[in-house]
Formats: structure tokens, sequence, C-alpha cells
């Protein structure tokens, strides 16, 4: 009985980990769609297709504020990181 109540007290501790890598692999996942969309536009915008340009430019603009989010959130986690690594125990 102590081995399945060691098991059970260690699932939690996994199962948020795994929640949170599921969520980030999703959101890098929509970050990459949005930039293969804008990309998509400009290059149909550029070969004289029907894109209007102010979709594609609105497009191009909330691909550059996901990145740009992307980009903090890795400076945040990582800043996060190195503090945890500095503390003492």
């Amino acid at each position: 009985m102590g081995e399945a109540q060691a098991a059970a007290s260690a699932t939690p501790a996994v199962a948020p980990t795994g929640r949170f890598a599921h969520w980030f692999d999703g959101q890098l996942g929509q970050l990459n769609t949005q930039l293969v969309h804008a990309e998509q536009g400009v290059r149909e915008l550029a070969a004289g297709g029907s894109a209007s340009l102010h979709d594609v430019m609105i497009r191009m603009q909330e691909a550059r504020m996901a990145f740009e989010l992307a980009v903090q959130f890795r400076t945040r986690v990582l800043e996060a990181y190195q503090d945890v690594m500095r503390m003492q125990v």
C-alpha cells in the first residue's frame, strides 16, 4: 500500500507539467499557423492574386504581435528559471 500511495502522490506533480506542455505546444502551433497565413497572403499579393492589401497587412500585424508575445513569454520563462536556479536550498 505504501508504494501505491507514493505513486498516487507523484502523479499530480506530473499531470500539470503535461498540461502545460500540451498548452504550450498548441500555442506554438497557432503562432506557426498565423505566420504561414501571413506569408501566404504576401505571396498571393505579390503574385497579383485576389488578396486584399488591407487583409494582408492585418494578418501580418497580427502575426508580428503574436510572435513578439511569444518572445516575451520565452524571456519571462527563462528569467524565472534563472531565478529559481540562483536560489539556495
